[in-house]
């Protein structure tokens, strides 16, 4: 079950945020990436949760477990410019947003959206 609760502490920092946002994107739980990695979950979630310094050899590790690109955890794509991938604008904006909110609302987030799509393909026939 990729989750945990919110952190009740300070908001994350740019490079938590992007850990934080790939790991749910791939359905990841904490203790599944801190697995990966060979460190423990309660370290991995200080590297979402706070500050810290990481080694440098856990980069790529992250990159692979997480599906994204190293550039991508240090945020050198948008500064870059690059158009990342998924809905823009406003949707972009509501997404992000209901990424913050406490598990339980997420998933009636996601049974919405998903019931309206299923809901279109059948329309379309798609």
């Amino acid at each position: 079950m990729p989750g945990g609760r919110p952190s009740k502490s300070s908001k994350r920092t740019e490079f938590g945020q992007r850990l934080h946002n790939a790991r749910l994107a791939k359905g990841l739980s904490q203790s599944q990436v801190a697995q990966a990695l060979g460190v423990t979950q309660p370290s991995y979630a200080d590297w979402e949760r706070s500050a810290v310094s990481l080694k440098p050899e856990y980069l790529p590790k992250l990159s692979q477990a997480l599906g994204v690109s190293v550039d991508h955890l240090l945020g050198i794509e948008q500064r870059r410019g690059s158009k990342a991938n998924g809905p823009t604008g406003k949707l972009r904006r509501l997404f992000e947003e209901a990424n913050n909110l406490p598990r339980y609302q997420q998933q009636r987030v996601i049974a919405i959206v998903e019931d309206m799509l299923v809901a279109q393909r059948a329309k379309t026939g798609a």
